[in-house]
């Protein structure tokens, strides 16, 4: 069974290509935006990692440089920088993140995760 994760992107501007993504709990998320702030941040988040990609949630996300998480969000520590994308971010779910680690046959391919569609065998 796969660990069902939700992700909260948070464009800073509506003409922007820039998004920010942070991958959280789906129902311990639900409960803390609702205002439930007892939660602890820890058992929202999946973990305290913020991508970055400026080819939309779909493309190849990265890591932000501080530069770039000061410019956004005026600090780089990353509990205040998660907690804005958590309350200004749109959540986005999807059916579940695989760790990709089901194939039964290494030597039949490169091993490598591809999420962005039909897989490397293009089937």
């Amino acid at each position: 069974m796969t660990k069902s994760l939700t992700k909260v992107v948070y464009k800073p501007d509506t003409q922007s290509t820039d998004e920010f993504i942070v991958i959280v709990n789906p129902a311990e998320f639900k409960k803390w935006k609702a205002g439930d702030r007892t939660i602890p941040l820890a058992e929202v988040v999946d973990s305290f990692k913020v991508f970055y990609s400026n080819q939309g949630a779909q493309g190849i996300l990265g890591t932000p440089s501080k530069q770039q998480l000061d410019t956004i969000f005026g600090t780089t520590k990353d509990v205040d920088v998660m907690t804005q994308i958590l309350e200004k971010g749109k959540d986005q779910a999807g059916n579940g993140f695989t760790s990709g680690m089901t194939a039964t046959n290494i030597a039949r391919g490169s091993f490598s995760i591809d999420s962005k569609g039909k897989g490397l065998t293009g089937i």
